[in-house]
């Protein structure tokens, strides 16, 4: 058996960016998850997936290729702030709600920063967006999340939170013996 693969889902590039960048930190293999189709011969697997629309991209695929006694450890690229309780708190229900419980359970979870570039997102999106954005500016700063500042801050703009020093701690998950 092989011990261990870094797949990754990525709309824009920030978790590929990781992705790739913890491989050649590590020697581990790295391939989107579009392109992973037998993962069983891995003992575990290093998932980086960017936060969409509410889940992370290509996770629930890629836990479904996954056999029961498989590990998994998880790492999330989103614009809000990865240390924000709230935040996490709703990242994680957001993973809960996407794998089988036996995988949320024994998981190692991560959350990273990424980036966004809205000149590089496509029409359909940029309309999303925008039509989000002037539904978060109504809303009582109160009722607003980390999130939702997060996206008000950046809108519109190019923004790059990248931080390959927060792979460290996932370097650390990956060494560790199961």
């Amino acid at each position: 058996m092989k011990t261990q693969l870094i797949i990754y889902g990525s709309h824009y590039g920030s978790a590929r960016r990781y992705a790739e960048r913890l491989a050649e930190m590590t020697g581990l293999d790295v391939i989107d998850y579009k392109e992973a189709k037998d993962i069983s011969d891995y003992d575990r697997i290093v998932y980086i997936g960017s936060l969409y629309a509410g889940g992370v991209t290509g996770l629930k695929k890629t836990a479904g290729r996954m056999a029961p006694q498989q590990e998994l450890i998880v790492a999330t690229v989103g614009l809000a702030d990865p240390t924000d309780a709230a935040n996490v708190a709703h990242i994680r229900q957001s993973i809960k709600s996407q794998i089988p419980a036996h995988f949320y359970d024994e998981s190692r979870l991560f959350h990273l920063r990424g980036a966004i570039d809205y000149t590089k997102l496509n029409l359909k999106y940029r309309l999303m967006m925008s039509l989000l954005a002037k539904k978060v500016e109504k809303m009582p700063e109160e009722q607003q999340n980390a999130e939702t500042r997060a996206m008000l801050e950046t809108y519109g703009k190019q923004v790059d939170f990248v931080d390959f020093s927060t792979l460290e701690n996932i370097i650390e998950s990956i060494n560790q013996q199961s």
